[in-house]
C-alpha cells in the first residue's frame, strides 16, 4: 500500500475508526446515564435481560398477590368488627335474659324485658347482615364453606373457613323474647341457648382474628420478598452512576483528541503539494 498517497489515506483512516468506536462507547454510556441502566434492553447484554425479565415478572405476581391479600384483609376486618359487636350485644342480651329468669317481676317489667331483647335480636341478624366487604359476607352463609385467597407469587391459596353466623348464633336466640321465667333458667346453662351462642361467637372472634394475622404476616412477607428481588434486579441491571460519570468525561476527551488526530491526518496529504514546487 503505497505511504505517500492523495489517494489512500491510512493514517485518516485508523483516526476515524478510532474515532468511530470512541462515538460507540459515547453513545451506549449517555444510554446508560440516561435510563439509570447498565442493560436497558436485550441488546445490552441478551442473557441478563432475560434474566431481569424473568424477575420482573415474578415481582409483579408476589405485588399482584399483595392486592389480593390486602383486599381479603379488609374482609376480615369487617367480619371481626361485625362479631365484636355481636358478642358486645350477645352479652347484653344476657343480662335482660337474666332479669327475664327472675319469676318474681311484674307482667309490665317482662313484656319491657321481652322488648328489649327483641331489639338485640335484631341487631345482632343486622351486624351479621351487614359484615360485607366489596359484595362478599363470610358470615351470612347457610353453611360454612372454604374461602380461599392467592397468598404468593406462584399462585398458591391460603384457605380459611366462612361461618354460618346467622343459623349458628342469630337463630338460637332469635326467640329470646318469648322466654318464661323457666326457659330463661334454661337458655343461661352451660348448654343453653344464650350461652351457645355467647361461645360460638368467641370462638368465631379467635379464629377471625388468626385468619387477620396470617395475613398481616403474609402481606409483611411478600414486601419482604418484593425487596430482596428489587436489590437483586438493581445489582443486575442498575448502572453504576458514579463510574459511568467518569467513563463519559473520559470518553468526551478522547472524542476530542480523536477529531484533532483525523484532522491532522486529513491534512497529511497537502504536505505532497510540496513536492511539487
Amino acid at each position: 500500500m503505497p505511504i505517500n498517497s492523495v489517494i489512500t489515506n491510512t493514517s485518516a483512516m485508523v483516526a476515524l475508526q478510532s474515532l468511530n468506536k470512541t462515538a460507540d462507547q459515547l453513545s451506549a454510556a449517555q444510554k446508560r446515564i440516561s435510563t439509570g441502566y447498565r442493560v436497558a434492553d436485550a441488546k445490552d447484554d441478551g442473557a441478563a435481560f432475560a434474566v431481569a425479565e424473568r424477575i420482573r415478572g415474578d415481582m409483579a405476581a408476589v405485588s399482584s398477590a399483595n392486592q389480593q391479600l390486602g383486599g381479603m384483609q379488609g374482609l376480615l376486618s369487617v367480619t371481626s368488627a361485625a362479631l365484636q359487636n355481636v358478642s358486645s350485644t350477645l352479652t347484653k342480651l344476657k343480662e335482660v335474659v337474666i332479669k327475664l329468669a327472675d319469676g318474681n317481676i311484674s307482667t309490665d317489667q317482662r313484656s319491657q324485658y321481652q322488648a328489649q331483647v327483641t331489639q338485640l335480636t335484631k341487631n345482632i341478624k343486622s351486624f351479621i347482615d351487614d359484615a360485607s366487604y366489596n359484595g362478599v359476607n363470610v358470615l351470612d352463609v347457610n353453611t360454612a364453606a372454604s374461602v380461599n385467597v392467592v397468598a404468593t407469587g406462584d399462585g398458591k391459596y391460603y384457605s380459611f373457613s366462612s361461618f354460618s353466623a346467622l343459623a349458628q348464633v342469630y337463630d338460637v336466640v332469635s326467640s329470646a323474647n318469648t322466654y318464661t321465667s323457666s326457659s330463661a333458667v334454661a337458655a343461661l346453662t352451660a348448654t343453653g341457648a344464650v350461652t351457645k351462642a355467647i361461645d360460638r361467637t368467641l370462638t368465631q372472634l379467635n379464629n377471625f382474628g388468626s385468619y387477620s394475622n396470617y395475613i398481616d404476616a403474609q402481606i409483611n412477607y411478600n414486601k419482604s420478598i418484593l425487596d430482596a428481588q428489587t436489590a437483586g434486579l438493581g445489582a443486575l441491571i442498575d448502572a453504576d452512576m458514579a463510574k459511568e460519570s467518569a467513563q463519559l468525561q473520559a470518553l468526551q476527551i478522547r472524542q476530542q483528541l480523536g477529531t484533532q488526530a483525523l484532522g491532522i491526518a486529513n491534512q497529511a496529504p497537502q504536505a505532497l503539494l510540496s513536492l511539487f514546487r
